[in-house]
């Protein structure tokens, strides 16, 4: 986020769109950013039956963040551009113009919407401050962080399982760390690097 210059705490927004989990909604929105298919290709991800970037945590943030940035742009500020995306960005322009406002905190929303913000905030509060919220989690508790290494790849891969077998690891260890990797294989014939 901070790379892409959006303020860190919009960390808290892919936190209630998605439960910080690869989902996939009832609308079809997919990974922790909630894309669509449509919005994913307009912000540079790759999309189709063998790769689909909406699932890369990196790709997906930097597209989450094109977004957010034309938003505040084309909005006038985080928390309108936050709200927006919920609502969308056509929808949340319409609303501005319609309520003479781009304060969301002076703005009538259906329920959904008018909660966001709020949701987002409350989230703030029970990830930085657990304990003020009566979350006792220990440290043992916590998920650790998986080893591994990065392996980049610009040719075709024609079975994933026999891939990972030239590391000593197993299809499962490439499919877990990779979830955007959609097939069994990966014909890359543009040759993009992964």
């Amino acid at each position: 986020l901070t790379a892409n210059g959006v303020p860190t705490d919009f960390k808290y927004l892919a936190l209630i769109e998605s439960g910080l989990r690869n989902e996939i909604s009832p609308a079809g929105a997919v990974g922790f950013w909630q894309l669509l298919k449509e919005t994913a290709k307009i912000y540079g991800l790759q999309v189709d039956s063998e790769v689909d970037e909406r699932y890369n945590l990196q790709k997906a943030t930097a597209a989450a963040c094109k977004y957010l940035n034309q938003a505040k742009n084309e909005l006038g500020n985080w928390t309108i551009a936050a709200g927006s995306y919920n609502l969308g960005l056509a929808g949340m322009k319409g609303r501005v113009a319609d309520q003479k406002t781009n304060n969301y905190y002076e703005m009538f929303f259906n329920n959904e919407t008018s909660r966001y913000l709020p949701r987002m905030i409350a989230m703030k509060i029970l990830f930085s401050q657990p304990q003020k919220a009566g979350f006792q989690v220990s440290t043992e508790e916590l998920y650790q962080p998986y080893a591994y290494r990065t392996v980049t790849v610009d040719t075709a891969i024609s079975n994933i399982a026999d891939f990972a077998a030239q590391y000593n690891l197993k299809y499962k260890h490439i499919k877990i760390l990779n979830p955007w990797l959609r097939d069994a294989k990966l014909t890359n014939k543009e040759r993009k690097s992964y």
